[in-house]
């Protein structure tokens, strides 16, 4: 797979029945190896050994209900018991674009977080919501966890 836009990080990678597997450290199994799992591992890493977030609390493909439609979104983080920041993972070859933003906010109905973060591995975005004034704005940066 090809380095991304983040740290380095020792993933475990295995190789069985001709297919390539990558450990995924939050849900304690090997996964198959798809460009967007390899974003996903190692952006959940970045977040893990960068910005402090607890693995305890981050949880992948949580379930939701959209119209009459179940859906997945990649990642959810927890502060407490409330979920605080959603996660959209593309692969690095998919451009984060409007129909991206447009995804995570249909998914935000859902969850209402003040946090949403895209990334394709090579591009990071993080808007903050605003309820109150239904707006949001992009963070210059992922913030650490102990900010959010």
């Amino acid at each position: 797979m090809e380095k991304l836009n983040l740290p380095q990080y020792p993933l475990k990678l295995k190789k069985e029945g001709g297919k390539q597997y990558i450990f995924d450290v939050i849900r304690k199994k090997y996964l198959v190896l798809t460009p967007e799992e390899w974003v996903r591992q190692n952006f959940i890493q970045y977040l893990i050994s960068e910005k402090e977030y607890p693995a305890s609390l981050i949880a992948i493909e949580k379930g939701l209900r959209l119209n009459e439609l179940q859906k997945r979104a990649d990642a959810l983080v927890y502060k407490n018991t409330d979920p605080i920041v959603l996660i959209e993972f593309k692969a690095p070859k998919i451009k984060i674009n409007q129909e991206v933003f447009e995804q995570i906010g249909r998914y935000n109905s859902t969850f209402k977080v003040p946090y949403l973060i895209v990334s394709n591995g090579f591009d990071h975005y993080c808007a903050k919501i605003n309820f109150e004034n239904s707006s949001f704005e992009f963070l210059h940066e992922i913030p650490n966890y102990a900010t959010l």
